[in-house]
């Protein structure tokens, strides 16, 4: 088994959930601000840390080309009316994609996490930058269902 492939193929599983959700939700609900944190800031700042994780440290990282700084730590009070469309997000995600395996096959997985605030190696990194990912995933999903009814399927291997 390669490890680095098996990485590869669940950070496609959860992106491809991701997606789902940002597609299939209601334009209505994007921007509705009767959250603490609108969908589209919790969709950015999901995709924003996964994409982070994945560089080589702080120092290393390239941001999305429309990336806004002041909005990755989801702080609504630099938000008040949404930034990005479901379009931008979806955008954002083909990016991630287009460059998921090189940024995995430049990991030291037997190195450090590379940010002094993770103690942990750059292998465990890709656990917790996943289950991130996926919180946010399942609660955009929650929201989906709940004010939609609009369910979206399990990705088990991308």
């Amino acid at each position: 088994m390669k490890i680095k492939d098996s990485i590869k193929s669940q950070y496609r599983a959860s992106l491809e959930m991701f997606v789902q959700v940002v597609e299939n939700y209601p334009e209505g609900l994007w921007a509705d601000a009767g959250h603490k944190n609108p969908a589209w800031l919790l969709a950015y700042h999901a995709l924003w840390y996964t994409h982070f994780y994945l560089h080589k440290s702080a120092a290393d990282f390239v941001p999305w080309e429309k990336s806004r700084p002041e909005l990755q730590q989801m702080q609504p009070e630099h938000a008040a009316e949404a930034v990005y469309t479901q379009a931008d997000i979806l955008a954002y995600a083909r990016f991630f994609q287009e460059r998921l395996d090189a940024w995995v096959d430049a990991l030291d997985l037997e190195g450090p996490s590379g940010f002094h605030w993770l103690p942990m190696t750059k292998f465990e990194l890709q656990f917790y930058n996943i289950r991130h990912l996926m919180q946010h995933t399942g609660e955009l999903a929650e929201r989906l269902w709940a004010e939609a009814s609009v369910e979206t399927g399990w990705v088990g291997k991308g």
